[in-house]
């Protein structure tokens, strides 16, 4: 005996006496009357729209996309059982996606979805899954984006820490790690760079004067707590432009770009070894120190390679070591011979 055909229009009478119950497993429905008008409106439809959509005749309520050429309720109630495109007659416009099915009072009920536009609508309209029903397969495709976020925010992460990792790899490469200036590495690639660019800039080698017996007689402690000292002075007596480097245990190197002035160099050097002369307490003592230098200056476009330039700046600084000490000498030819014939008759005053 075969079975009785279901009516679906029964069926659909007897649920539209609980708009409860619809709102539940259909939350983006729409129950238009015999009339053409919107009698009740789903919650989360209700929500995204930017405007009250109860009581709205089709016509001003949608432009159908799919099937072409229903125009009235009575070609939607046609299309019983059929899919349906559609854009919600609202601004911003809503491009939807539902199934249509004729009521019993010469109404209609749709149950529409956002298809292919469900992501950019949850992202525009803040929906969570508690906006669907629980068995609407976007609720799975929430989960998916969702997860998807989840893996791209801590991938995210891991690329700022990886980076922040690298950052502070290639600046510990580069840096010298008591007195936190550039170190011999980043020194020689700056000089580098200044000799490509062709501007005019100036090596200024520093080395400090009876450095050896701090260490010697006050101990590392106090010798590394005067070369904090000296990086200091250094970075205050030069520009945020200028390089200052750590290039030796009592060593230092600075690149002055684009600052070349004999006067003026000569100035910046006689602050750095009066300040450096200051005595630093240490304990119940005192670091008594001063400090030898040596200029080097590169006209514009020059000849001259990182190692002549070096080369010069370190003939101007045993210059000063052997003038006497706590002085600066500006290189100049023939200061290699002086510095030679000093060499021959006496050894070099390094410490």
């Amino acid at each position: 005996m075969a079975l009785p055909r279901l009516d679906a229009q029964a069926l659909m009478g007897a649920a539209l006496l609980a708009p409860a119950a619809l709102d539940r497993l259909m939350p983006m429905h729409l129950q238009i009357a015999a009339d053409g008008h919107v009698v009740h409106v789903g919650p989360t439809l209700g929500q995204v729209s930017p405007v009250p959509l109860e009581g709205l005749g089709f016509k001003a309520l949608m432009g159908v996309l799919q099937p072409r050429g229903i125009q009235d309720l009575a070609g939607l109630r046609a299309a019983d059982g059929g899919q349906v495109r559609f854009r919600l007659a609202t601004e911003p416009e809503i491009p939807m996606k539902g199934l249509c099915v004729p009521t019993h009072d010469g109404g209609a009920l749709l149950n529409l979805s956002f298809g292919y536009a469900v992501t950019s609508a949850v992202e525009h309209f803040h929906l969570t899954c508690g906006d669907f029903a629980c068995t609407d397969l976007t609720i799975e495709m929430l989960f998916l984006i969702e997860a998807k976020s989840a893996a791209q925010e801590e991938q995210r992460k891991l690329n700022m820490r990886l980076q922040g990792d690298k950052q502070r790899a290639e600046a510990e490469a580069l840096s010298d790690g008591l007195t936190g200036l550039a170190n011999r590495r980043a020194f020689d690639a700056a000089l580098m760079r200044c000799i490509e660019n062709g501007a005019p800039f100036a090596v200024m080698q520093i080395d400090l004067d009876f450095f050896k017996a701090v260490n010697d007689t006050l101990g590392h402690a106090a010798g590394d707590a005067v070369l904090a000292k000296v990086a200091a002075v250094l970075k205050k007596e030069t520009r945020a432009s200028d390089l200052v480097a750590r290039v030796g245990g009592d060593e230092f190197s600075i690149l002055f770009v684009r600052f070349v002035d004999v006067g003026s160099l000569l100035d910046v050097a006689g602050r750095m070894i009066a300040h450096i002369e200051e005595p630093l307490p240490f304990g119940k003592q005192a670091c008594e120190i001063s400090a030898s230098i040596g200029i080097a200056v590169a006209q514009g476009a020059h000849s001259d390679t990182a190692a002549d330039l070096v080369h010069k700046a370190d003939t101007a600084l045993y210059a000063s070591k052997f003038a006497g000490r706590r002085q600066a000498t500006i290189y100049s030819q023939g200061l290699e011979e002086e510095v030679a014939r000093n060499a021959a008759d006496l050894p070099l005053p390094r410490q």
